[in-house]
């Protein structure tokens, strides 16, 4: 791993952290001509991806609703009572997200409010190939159920062998899953944010994938939603001298072990402890089935060492990681100060797989350091707010000048003119005009009834009397 010293009061940067950034352009040209070609020729171009990236393709692309019916029990007894466990947590959690429609009210009897929509169709992309994830399918298919989408879309690559993953499927059947389609990559993006033949189009996209299904939803974003362009999955671990070093070593394989590209971060203010958890790691990866995985992504991991813990909460705040694990003495009080993190671990017995699993709050995270402004997937995510205004002639009047004032600043003469008509219908006492050619008399002036005073220059220092 990487060591950073901060020692001696020096401050984190973004050089320290070397992270990857961006999606390399012959990334995004590739799958923008994927997706390009998809909107333009629908089915056949899919079916043309599918056989020359996954090497077979389905007579069919949606998967029958039989053989999403027979998936749980095709599936281990103990891992279908998990899947229901998580489930259920899951839901429970993301119910407590639930915002309603708000109205309020002023003394003249104008309303205003927001009204909240959810969103009509969503599509949620699972990656397939060797690994299988039946997380992704709760932790997308639930908070959108919760929002209470009409229909929700899973689509998913098959194997060479036309074979699909039980594990994947179940999970959708439990988390109630409309439609599964049997395709991946960039055309399967394309697929839902146009529609082909038989793909329907859908209003939001959301769920992981590789740098090519990244790099298609940001080309697609604008025409239909997305979640976030996702990057490597991050953990950073911020721990003190009463952290377990071998703990903390298998939080960070944890993470490790997802990606070569994966990131993590050990922060800590204990001069031993880095060295303690690099002994641990190194008896413990040797033992992994995916030991190349995971020394691939630890040899670019971070160890920051800190002269305080202030220190290492502020290089933490730098990381902005997407889940953040407090190996701590008294963990909690130090919630308050942790200001850029997806997923905050509080506490030793606080396993990151926990937030991946079982513990309810949602495991899509901001990555990349994008935390600091980013949220988790939430309900909130498959909603849409509208505003919502309704004035009385009580309220036009009493507002009315004041719009007219503004529209006069920005020379929007019809924006004044909109409101200053029905000012005059409320001075008459009536709901419309007898005369429409008399009402349109005069115009400037029920526009803008005055003429604002001339504003003063402000010139930038060193610019006086140029003019």
């Amino acid at each position: 791993m990487i060591k950073v010293d901060l020692t001696g009061g020096r401050e984190l940067t973004d050089a320290d952290i070397k992270r990857s950034g961006a999606l390399p352009r012959s990334v995004m040209d590739a799958a923008e001509a994927i997706v390009d070609d998809v909107r333009a020729n629908g089915d056949a171009a899919v079916r043309a991806y599918c056989e020359k990236f996954d090497g077979s393709c389905p007579t069919a692309f949606r998967v029958p609703d039989e053989l999403l019916d027979a998936a749980p029990s095709m599936v281990d007894e103990e891992f279908l009572a998990s899947l229901e466990r998580a489930h259920a947590q899951i839901r429970a959690f993301h119910e407590r997200e639930v915002s309603q429609s708000m109205f309020t009210t002023r003394a003249d009897g104008t309303l205003l409010g927001v009204k909240v929509t959810p969103l009509p169709s969503v599509g949620i992309y699972v990656p397939g190939g060797r690994a299988q994830y039946p997380s992704t399918v709760l932790m997308n298919a639930v908070p959108a159920k919760v929002a209470g989408v009409r229909r929700i879309v899973m689509v998913t690559p098959p194997q060479r062998d036309g074979s699909l993953s039980a594990y994947t499927l179940a999970a959708a059947k439990v988390a109630g899953v409309d439609e599964v389609y049997a395709v991946g990559g960039a055309q399967a993006i394309g697929a839902l944010a146009y529609g082909t033949e038989s793909i329907p189009r859908v209003a939001k996209i959301t769920g992981p994938g590789n740098a090519y299904v990244a790099a298609a939803k940001r080309y697609v974003m604008g025409d239909v939603g997305i979640d976030m362009v996702a990057g490597p999955s991050e953990v950073c671990v911020l721990a003190d001298a009463t952290a377990d070093p071998v703990v903390v070593a298998a939080d960070l394989m944890a993470q490790a072990e997802h990606d070569p590209m994966a990131t993590c971060y050990l922060v800590t203010d204990a001069p031993e402890l880095g060295a303690a958890v690099e002994a641990a790691v190194e008896r413990l990866v040797a033992q992994s089935p995916r030991e190349d995985v995971t020394r691939a992504s630890l040899e670019h991991g971070v160890i920051v060492s800190c002269d305080t813990l202030a220190a290492a909460v502020a290089a933490v705040n730098v990381v902005a990681p997407e889940h953040l694990e407090l190996h701590c003495d008294n963990a909690m009080a130090l919630l308050g100060s942790i200001e850029n993190a997806g997923a905050i671990f509080v506490g030793p017995w606080s396993s990151e797989p926990l937030g991946d699993y079982v513990a309810g709050p949602n495991h899509t995270l901001p990555t990349g350091g994008t935390a600091k402004f980013s949220n988790p997937l939430g309900v909130y995510d498959f909603v849409k707010r509208s505003s919502v205004i309704c004035y009385t002639p009580e309220g036009l009047a009493a507002d009315g000048p004041a719009v007219q004032a503004l529209a006069q600043s920005e020379g929007l003469w019809a924006h004044a003119l909109s409101v200053g008509l029905r000012r005059k219908l409320v001075e008459e006492g009536a709901d419309r005009f007898a005369d429409a050619a008399a009402a349109c008399k005069g115009a400037g002036a029920t526009a803008w009834p005055r003429t604002l005073d001339a504003p003063g220059v402000p010139y930038l220092p060193g610019y006086e009397g140029r003019a």
